[in-house]
């Protein structure tokens, strides 16, 4: 997923931490608390990474996921008994140039990659009229046969990318033009500055890929500060790192599947050291401590560390109760709405075509789609993503019904053949009790002038993680990464 990746976890709410605590019959005992030095909430990258950081600090560490699984939001689907050992992602999937700490995690647990399909033409599709075209090396990329629109949108890049340099990534809300870039939507900007319909629709349609929103739902201090954090720190900010294929976000994927690094790392921590099932229904600070209470049990230590989407860790029961700028920023932070739509057929027949399996549509619901066939192109398996407010519409829908508009939306770019696939699998991820959306979350205006400042900073012993806190790659897979080094250090110099 783009752009994604996402890795999740917690909690439900009060009223359940609530009844998780408390006493049964009289006399009854309740079972002692398991200990260790720090508890850690979340087993997706985030968490998996803090605790292995922890644990190789000489500390001892417990995982806690609500899933029954691990991987947070990124998630293996395997193909069938047609196919064995074969395997898509329906969650976080692509890794790309200067995410580097996913890379050299990767390569340290023999996880081997391989590059997107793009071989071959890309599809234009608008105003009912689909125009096939070449892609361009990097930096230019996927470039649309529409000199007009193609022209405007370049052209706002180059601006979003100038403005982007400005941002100071450990604290966006601190740049000279931060009151007037979070006074207004990105909506706000492209009408200033993009006067043709199809120079509007691919700066629209580039917001709808990267955040699974609408340009209407996000503050450009926001989308100035994710162009500035894509990347490893040396590589200047440039919008086209979000969208691209080869040079971009979406170059490659991982043989054997994203989940794939969650689950050797886990198995790398060792199961005594993670309690699946166990989703955090309330954490308690003490003098001496700390007493996280779950579905399976208590578990004490000196420390936590809390992962997962923003919104997600607000439903956990905090004594004493959070801050009242931490707690204001999680009602702030909603997160991407996307389904996940993949069609397995015998063979890629689009390749046979010419075509890469890339779109750019105006269509509905399916406005991008990607080649997602395993490394030897069989099964052939085409992605499409429905995204904002398309997917906030069809996931209200009947899934026979969607399936049959995202067929018809294959059928459209590639070609009747799309309309009989041998299996179709999707994934809507704002259905996940756990995740409540993706890609990632994101801040409307106002959000970063007036809270960020408590997006990070620790509350008493517990420290933040998860994607959504990255300074670089914020949002992806790489920064989930980053953010549970970053928090298992402060934790670790907390102890």
């Amino acid at each position: 997923m783009s752009p994604v990746t996402r890795r999740t976890l917690i909690g439900a709410g009060a009223a359940a931490g609530a009844a998780a605590i408390t006493p049964g019959a009289a006399g009854a005992r309740r079972p002692k608390p398991r200990r260790a030095d720090v508890i850690v909430v979340g087993a997706g990258l985030a968490g998996l990474q803090a605790a292995t950081d922890v644990a190789a600090a000489g500390k001892s560490v417990i995982v806690l996921e609500a899933r029954k699984r691990v991987g947070g939001r990124t998630l293996n689907h395997k193909l069938g008994p047609s196919h064995p050992g074969k395997i898509i992602e329906v969650g976080g999937q692509w890794i790309g140039p200067t995410q580097t700490k996913l890379a050299g995690l990767a390569a340290e647990l023999g996880i081997e990659t391989f590059k997107t399909y793009n071989e071959g033409s890309y599809l234009y599709y608008r105003n009912g009229m689909k125009t096939p075209y070449e892609v361009q090396p990097p930096p230019i990329g996927a470039v649309p046969p529409d000199p007009q629109g193609v022209a405007e949108a370049f052209a706002a890049i180059l601006k979003l990318n100038d403005m982007a340099a400005t941002i100071d990534v450990e604290r966006p809300w601190a740049a000279a033009e931060a009151q007037s870039w979070d006074s207004q939507t990105f909506h706000t900007w492209i009408e200033d500055n993009a006067v043709t319909p199809n120079g509007r629709f691919l700066l629209e349609l580039g917001i709808e890929a990267v955040f699974a929103a609408q340009p209407r739902d996000v503050s450009l201090l926001f989308v100035l500060f994710y162009i500035a954090s894509a990347t490893d720190g040396e590589a200047p900010p440039d919008f086209q790192r979000l969208i691209n294929t080869a040079g971009g976000a979406q170059e490659s994927r991982f043989v054997g599947g994203s989940q794939l690094v969650c689950i050797k790392l886990a198995r790398r921590l060792g199961r005594k050291r993670i309690a699946l099932g166990a989703p955090v229904r309330r954490i308690v600070q003490r003098k001496g401590g700390v007493e996280v209470v779950t579905d399976k049990g208590r578990f004490v230590g000196k420390q936590v560390i809390v992962t997962g989407p923003p919104s997600v860790t607000g439903l956990i029961d905090y004594a004493p109760i959070l801050p009242a700028d931490r707690a204001q920023l999680l009602q702030r932070m909603p997160q991407g709405s996307v389904i996940k739509c993949e069609a397995i057929y015998d063979k890629p027949f689009w390749r046979d075509a010419g075509l890469a399996g890339q779109v750019t549509s105006d269509a509905e619901p399916v406005r991008v789609t990607f080649d997602n066939s395993p490394p030897d192109g069989s099964p052939g398996v085409m992605i499409g993503f429905i995204e904002g407010a398309f997917a906030r519409k069809w996931s209200r829908k009947p899934a026979d019904e969607r399936r049959a508009a995202v067929l018809a939306n294959f059928a459209t770019y590639f070609g009747d053949q799309a309309l009989e696939p041998i299996d179709f699998v999707e994934k809507d991820w704002s259905k996940e009790g756990w995740t409540r959306g993706c890609y990632g979350a994101f801040t409307p205006p106002g959000t970063l002038l007036d809270y960020g400042e408590a997006l990070r900073r620790p509350f008493g012993r517990i420290t933040w993680a998860g994607a959504e806190t990255a300074t670089l790659w914020n949002g992806y897979m790489e920064g989930a990464l980053r953010s549970g080094s970053r928090a298992a250090g402060e934790t670790l110099s907390g102890l």
